[in-house]
């Protein structure tokens, strides 16, 4: 991306009444004729999507013949926190094809929640494969693979079939092809594409026709909201406050949303840093015209600020 000192400020950090950060970044909304509503910064920029690309590569899994609906459709489009029913999803996904976890070649990780995680080691736990947040969608790609007699040993190859099926998946929903070509933190080739891009992605999932691949990705998703994230995170409680909402977060404060009537939103914080993440969101979605009147945005907003144990001041929205 560009300089961050060029982008807009999308949050300021305020403590005791003075700003002591800013965090920049690029932001687009879309109306729902697809339309560009609203942009801040480079939103045509070629950006990391991250777990954003996960429903596009669930996509993938479903064209190369992966017979999985419902909850573990969902996982396999997921960046999941390892609750136990996550962790059990994915083992399912596995059995299914014949396989176990030890074809999983996600790296050794905690969990992403930091309470299971917390949970975890206190019991004596160690990191693992199927602890990392992108083992739904290893499960669901070897899975394909295993239904088709592809490799499984070499499945993130970005030469292998399974890769290529996902790369056409997002460039085609996007409309624009990949900029670069990176390496995820799970290993997973990655595709760079402009936040309008992906906006549109995901708008053309939730209006896709029924029945299509890309329709009963964003159906399982919306169904199932926390087998996408989990229980206690922010993608999980919007998808329950607003029907028909699709949304999902990628590292490096990456946030995409798109509503059943075509309107949608991308955004990128610059430096990566997840505090930003919920004020700017909630922000988004109230241009949107959003509201869900049940505090579901004010406590996807809230970023408390901390000094000598009290609230002193708050991530806030710059727009």
């Amino acid at each position: 991306m560009s300089n961050s000192a060029a982008l807009p400020v999308l949050a300021e950090v305020v403590r005791s009444g003075f700003v002591e950060g800013r965090h920049h970044g690029s932001l687009v909304l879309l109306a729902a004729d697809g339309s560009v509503e609203f942009a801040l910064g480079t939103p045509d920029a070629p950006v990391f999507p991250r777990s954003c690309a996960k429903p596009f590569q669930a996509v993938a899994a479903l064209r190369a013949g992966l017979a999985i609906e419902g909850e573990l459709l969902a996982l396999a489009a997921s960046s999941h926190s390892a609750e136990s029913f996550h962790l059990d999803g994915v083992r399912r996904i596995l059995a299914g094809a014949g396989l176990d976890e030890s074809a999983l070649r996600t790296p050794a990780d905690l969990p992403l929640d930091d309470l299971e995680a917390e949970l975890h080691l206190r019991w004596g736990g160690d990191r693992e494969p199927i602890l990392m947040d992108c083992s739904g969608k290893h499960a669901g790609w070897l899975a394909a693979c295993a239904a088709n007699g592809w490799p499984t040993d070499s499945y993130l190859d970005p030469e292998h079939p399974i890769q290529r099926l996902a790369r056409e998946a997002l460039e085609e929903s996007a409309g624009e092809p990949a900029a670069h070509v990176g390496v995820d933190g799970c290993g997973a080739p990655l595709l760079a594409v402009g936040l309008t891009g992906l906006a549109r992605a995901y708008r053309a999932l939730v209006l896709a026709e029924p029945g299509t691949p890309q329709r009963r990705v964003a159906d399982a998703m919306r169904a199932h909201p926390e087998y996408v994230a989990g229980t206690r995170r922010a993608d999980t409680r919007l998808m329950r406050a607003v029907p028909g909402a699709l949304a999902k977060m990628g590292a490096e404060a990456v946030q995409v949303v798109a509503l059943p009537d075509g309107r949608a939103l991308a955004f990128k914080i610059d430096d990566g840093a997840e505090r930003a993440r919920g004020p700017v969101l909630a922000a988004a979605l109230r241009r949107l015209g959003v509201s869900t009147g049940d505090g579901t945005l004010e406590r996807i907003a809230a970023a408390p600020l901390f000094g000598g144990g009290a609230r002193v001041g708050e991530v806030r929205a710059a727009f």
